[in-house]
């Protein structure tokens, strides 16, 4: 009990005051006081996604009236309407989204020009986490109060678009960094053991084979002799962009401007353009045949026989890729590495680069304090002599994801009896979102190789 109550005490400092989070556990390893602020906040944003998911889902709402007692008396004293009404369905997405959007966009402005770690806005900005969820939540639950409720949709439905193609541009810019940053950090561990090389050549290869292995299955199951004709010509089309930047990244020319330029990058890239693809066509409305004359449903996932089993696969798969992107992009494009290469420059020399197998939220610092926290997890103080990221660019960031969740929620235009169990079912702005997003990929990433050609300044060593 005793060795419990420093550490209890610790995380009562945590979500009430200025001080660090860490986890109780003392076999946790350390974590950086940057790092688990960060992490709080994906968490805020994690939670308030969850629950806009379960708003779009009928299943969950079948379920509530079922397993709760006098489910429609209390719907009816909450004043949320019959069956709580006002709470599920794309309109009550968007009023949650606006009150997640509102909460870092007050942070993003509250925020600027913070570079001490030590003033009254930055302490706010890494503590006081329980008084930040109850604003949260307020914020969410305010937006329910709206007046005009129609007008409010029609304008944040715009506002919501911008902000996610926004967002996606730079989600597709941090994936191209990404790739970069893994051949980067790996390349780098060559000179020193040769089972870096193995490893490199061995995902690459991987890589390839799951890219190829996508083009075919595309290829039988989601074109037809008679129909699918975009299909054909898409497949088609971002299968050959993505043989031409895996020429390019050998090239030569490109192999004189950067040297570390292989085929890994295009690897990754081949990869996310063939998930884009296949979620592409997966998205635009079924195409049907006459077979025998019978209409038949073609271009469809193949296996079982069940249409509705098989979209809850690609959905399941495409709902984890959208989290993972989500999350990915909003806690590391703040970091020095992303930030340098948002801007298109030189970011690190693989001199200083240390091969790691976890190299995603690799350091930006080196040594700081450290400082025990009870018998829980050592908290190390890497923000004393200043912030290593942007305090408002990062919750900006999380305000553009808010945007993107709500749109993808909500399946962008085609709101109007969407579920979200059919995420990624017929829906012609979806299937050009995703198709636009390929060729945007492939572009920015090419443009990573041209680049030191056109602006060779940014790129001296």
């Amino acid at each position: 009990m005793d060795m419990c109550t420093p550490c209890c005490i610790s995380q009562l400092a945590c979500c009430c005051g200025s001080a660090a989070c860490s986890c109780c556990c003392n076999c946790c390893p350390k974590i950086k006081q940057s790092t688990g602020t960060r992490i709080m906040y994906a968490f805020y944003f994690l939670l308030v996604t969850v629950i806009c998911v379960i708003m779009m889902s009928p299943t969950v709402d079948q379920e509530l009236r079922d397993k709760i007692p006098f489910y429609s008396e209390l719907c009816e004293r909450m004043n949320a309407g019959e069956n709580c009404k006002t709470l599920v369905g794309y309109s009550a997405v968007y009023k949650v989204c606006f009150g997640m959007a509102c909460f870092f966009l007050l942070f993003s402005i509250f925020t600027i020009r913070v570079n001490n770690s030590q003033g009254c806005r930055a302490a706010i900005h890494n503590g006081f986490w329980l008084l930040k969820f109850i604003a949260l939540a307020a914020c969410c639950a305010g937006g329910f109060f709206l007046p005009d409720e129609g007008t409010f949709l029609e304008v944040w439905r715009y506002v919501g678009a911008t902000g996610g193609f926004i967002f996606l541009l730079i989600q597709l810019m941090l994936l191209v960094e990404f790739a970069h940053r893994w051949n980067t950090n790996w390349s780098s561990g060559v000179k020193y053991n040769r089972l870096w090389y193995a490893a490199l050549a061995f995902v690459t290869l991987v890589l390839f084979s799951v890219a190829v292995g996508a083009v075919v299955f595309m290829g039988l199951f989601y074109t037809h002799p008679e129909a699918c004709l975009l299909n054909k010509i898409f497949l088609g089309i971002n299968g050959s962009l993505c043989l031409i930047v895996s020429l390019l990244a050998i090239s030569p020319c490109i192999q004189k401007l950067q040297p570390t330029s292989g085929l890994l990058q295009p690897g990754v890239i081949s990869v996310y353009v063939m998930y884009l693809t296949f979620s592409a066509f997966s998205s635009k409305p079924k195409e049907m045949v006459e077979k025998d004359g019978v209409n038949t449903t073609v271009c469809v996932f193949p296996f079982n026989s069940g249409l509705e089993s098989d979209m809850k696969i690609v959905t399941t798969m495409g709902t984890v890729i959208l989290f993972g992107c989500v999350l990915y992009s909003c806690l590391t494009s703040t970091t020095r590495r992303s930030s340098a290469a948002l801007r298109v420059c030189r970011n690190s020399e693989p001199e200083t680069e240390r091969a790691r197998c976890c190299f995603c939220f690799g350091d930006d610092t080196e040594d700081y304090d450290e400082e025990k926290t009870g018998s829980g997890q050592n908290v190390v103080y890497d923000e004393r002599e200043g912030t290593i990221y942007s305090y408002s660019y990062f919750h900006f960031v999380f305000f553009l994801g808010s945007l993107y969740v709500m749109m993808t929620v909500t399946n962008w235009f085609h709101y109007d009896g969407h579920k979200i169990e059919k995420l990624l079912e017929g829906s012609w702005s979806v299937f050009w979102i995703k198709m636009a997003s390929c060729w945007v990929c492939l572009i920015l990433y090419m443009w990573t190789l041209f680049a030191p050609m056109v602006c060779p300044k940014r790129f001296e060593a």
